[in-house]
């Protein structure tokens, strides 16, 4: 069971070769740029087929999300005075050989060579206050990326230049560097795994069928199922997964071989370039920009003769026309019956007349693959492509803002190619959630075609012609605060406890209270210590406030901060480190001990957002009862909040967003660990937290932009969990033999399995 179909191969492997020829030299400024599975928790390549987890322990450390929050944004009781504390088979089994299609030969020369104010107490915020400023219809704008701090890391964090994974062939020898982004495989390991852009996926086929790069479009027809489960109502699927490494279209060169590297560079927070040199110390290169949802798989080549591959076997070649001077179109067929279209554009603007030949010199120019959907309009598809041929995105910018209750969000794109496209739309691929949240200047634009292609866990992908688009989220969580908290209740949202709850919550909680913190929270793990803080932290705040208890609370806050000291000096049993190596905040326990899985890979930017969430959560809380304890804590979470969600794309120590994701609206768990399905999201909830926890320790320090922030993630997540994760039976973005499982359980780019790491319960599961 779950063996991949084999497509139907003609039975004769030859290599077939095409022709692009008569191609010169550039013309001056008329071109520029402008199956890992459910056990191999942390990345290990592996082939395993089924990836359920066989796990039979309990779980001890479950995400949970706190429902129950005021909303008044200040205590009911005054905060408490200043206190003194010290498997799917390989391709090769299934793709034996490789068909090309090559450049004709006429000149083959190419070379193969902060300080807290005075007045902190009166800076808590009121809902009272903001619902004034509603009734004076006066509208506060907040930019949401604005550094949390721009300086080096507290002191108390020593750094270290030693991490136990090397930048493998990074071209960026400065500044921090994004561990938990899509293109992280093409620098980990054996550089071989994919990279999703959504909807295609690249992979280095690295002497495999080539030593180009194989470009894949896998369609729903071709998706593995695991095994039903009759304990499930409906009898869903256990997991599904897309098949991986299709050789579809390889996109190679006459001098690549075994001397071949795969490089990067220009890593940015929604793109990358990766780059295949024909040996280390060549000028010659074929460059792939990989930007999230580029409607063209684009190689730029340079001083190389280009080889046009497929694995699949072609089956037709025919020459299309294009109104654009200096570029050439061609459609392929495959013997899997899937189409394909070929846009090549060469400096010197000559016809490249492709045919069978031998290869010939590409000294300057590009080529871009894009693939005709199965089910749509072939007429409609041309139309579309050949609108966005001969430009390219080469990066993304963000910027966003909220007002009142309404967030808004920014996607602009940078564009490479030919300048003689200027006035010509760029051709970007948007995702369910985006086109459910598009603003009306969106709309509006006229943008969105009728050209979709299927995603390997995204649901369909939908082309957008369009350089810009604006996305909206209305009903921010503004009001969510600590206190009990209900999306669906009408005025404050939240009231006071009847006297009966007071009583059953008084009698457990003061009995509760007199635990020992500090025992608790000498765990080797932070994940689990910082969970205990968290839990500590919510306690004190319900005898204070909910229970009207001050007294008692008084005491466990003092408990709350000593235990709490511990990490803020970094004495816990294993300190954190600054990582010079990769720009982050990481656990010292899997240096020197060769384990790199301890901590849950805390050490290789697992987890940062679970992880740092629980501390954040517990420092919003003390600061909101104690607000002069932040004088000395203030930068210690700060840093935290940097490390996994900084907001500041120039910041020289961390990079802009490691963990969250503003393309996918979800984060990525998964970081230096090279992966075969790509990244995973295994842990909703916690994503969520950490979105509430930030939002609240903006708040408390009067950080606007954190605060609003917290409260846009949320808003998106609201959203992206709805469309990807929790599944209701109107769901149409996962598949409908695996939809009745009603919750994705892990998110990987390449397939989903209804599990988690800890088991296989369905208690366990469902949370």
């Amino acid at each position: 069971m779950g063996r991949m179909t084999r497509f139907p191969f003609d039975g004769n492997f030859k290599h077939h070769y095409y022709d692009l020829s008569h191609i010169g030299q550039a013309l001056p400024g008329q071109y520029g740029r402008g199956s890992s599975d459910a056990t191999s928790r942390f990345g290990q390549p592996t082939t395993t087929e089924f990836p359920a987890s066989t796990s039979t322990g309990l779980p001890t450390a479950l995400g949970s999300v706190v429902t129950a929050l005021e909303t008044d944004g200040r205590p009911t009781i005054l905060p408490f005075p200043v206190m003194t504390t010290t498997a799917v088979p390989s391709s090769d089994e299934v793709y034996p050989s490789t068909y090309s299609l090559l450049f004709s030969n006429t000149n083959s020369t190419a070379s193969t060579n902060s300080t807290i104010p005075a007045n902190w107490k009166g800076r808590f915020r009121s809902r009272r206050a903001m619902m004034a400023a509603k009734a004076d219809r006066t509208i506060v704008q907040t930019i949401v990326f604005h550094p949390v701090a721009t300086g080096p890391p507290p002191p108390q964090f020593y750094a270290r230049t030693d991490h136990p994974v090397p930048r493998l062939n990074i071209d960026q020898p400065k500044g921090a560097l994004a561990t938990n982004k899509f293109y992280a495989n093409f620098f980990l390991g054996s550089q071989t795994r994919g990279v999703w852009c959504h909807p295609y996926s690249l992979h280095w086929s690295k002497g495999r069928h080539s030593w180009g790069m194989i470009i894949s479009l896998v369609e729903e027809k071709q998706r593995v199922y695991g095994p039903q489960q009759p304990e499930v109502p409906g009898n869903p699927s256990k997991f599904f997964i897309n098949p991986l490494g299709v050789p579809q279209i390889i996109l190679s060169a006459a001098e690549l071989g075994a001397s071949t590297i795969l490089t990067t560079d220009s890593l940015q927070a929604f793109s990358a370039n990766a780059n295949l040199l024909p040996n280390p110390t060549s000028s010659s290169r074929i460059t792939f920009p990989l930007v999230q949802g580029m409607g063209f798989v684009t190689a730029e080549y340079t001083r190389l003769q280009p080889h046009i591959q497929t694995g699949i076997g072609f089956r037709s070649l025919s020459r299309g026309a294009t109104s654009r001077y200096g570029m050439y179109k061609y459609q392929l067929t495959l013997q899997d019956d899937t189409q394909w279209l070929l846009y090549v554009i060469a400096y010197d603007a000559q016809d490249p007349q492709l045919r069978f030949a031998s290869p010939t010199l590409l000294s300057g120019g590009f080529i871009q693959v894009s693939k005709i959907p199965i089910d749509n309009s072939e007429k409609e598809s041309h139309y579309v492509y050949d609108k966005a041929a001969g430009i390219y995105p080469i990066a993304m910018d963000i910027s966003a803002s909220t007002s009142l209750d309404v967030g808004t969000y920014q996607y602009q794109w940078k564009r490479g190619g030919m300048t003689s496209t200027t006035a010509s739309p760029l051709l970007m691929f948007a995702l369910p959630h985006h086109l459910e949240s598009f603003a009306n200047t969106t709309h509006s634009a006229g943008g969105v075609t009728p050209l979709r292609l299927q995603t390997t866990t995204k649901g369909v992908a939908t082309a957008v012609l369009a350089d810009h688009w604006e996305l909206a989220e209305p009903g921010l969580p503004n009001d969510l605060s600590f206190a009990p908290w209900s999306p669906y209740s009408s005025g404050s949202r939240s009231g006071p406890l009847s006297p009966a709850a007071v009583k059953v919550i008084s009698r457990v909680a003061l009995d509760e209270i007199d635990q020992n913190m500090g025992d608790q929270t000498e765990d080797p793990s932070m994940y689990f210590n910082g969970k205990a803080l968290s839990k500590f932290a919510t306690l004190v705040y319900t005898v204070h406030v909910l229970c009207n208890e001050p007294n008692t609370a008084r005491v466990g806050l003092g408990q709350l901060k000593i235990a709490f000291a511990k990490f803020a000096t970094n004495q816990q049993l294993h300190p954190l480190v600054y990582d010079k190596a990769w720009g982050g905040l990481v656990s010292s326990s899997g240096y020197g001990n060769g384990d790199p899985v301890s901590d849950f890979g805390n050490t290789y930017y697992n987890d940062h957002h679970f992880h740092w969430s629980y501390f954040i959560h517990a420092a919003a809380i003390i600061g909101h009862l104690d607000p002069e304890w932040l004088l000395l804590n203030k930068d210690w979470v700060n840093a935290l909040v940097r490390d996994a969600a900084n907001p500041d794309d120039s910041d020289a120590y961390f990079p802009f967003s490691r963990m969250f994701d503003w393309f996918h609206g979800h984060s990525w768990a998964k970081g230096l660990f090279e992966s075969a399905d790509g990244k995973d999201e295994e842990s909703s909830s916690e994503d969520a937290f950490f979105a509430y926890a930030m939002k609240l320790w903006g708040s408390v320090i009067g950080d606007n932009s954190m605060e609003a922030r917290g409260s846009l993630m949320l808003a998106i997540m609201k959203r992206t969990l709805r469309n990807y994760f929790l599944l209701d039976s109107e769901n149409r973005n996962q598949p409908w033999q695996f939809a009745d499982n009603m919750v994705t359980g892990i998110l990987f780019e390449n397939k989903v399995d209804a599990a988690t790491y800890f088991g296989n319960r369905l208690e366990y599961i469902h949370g």
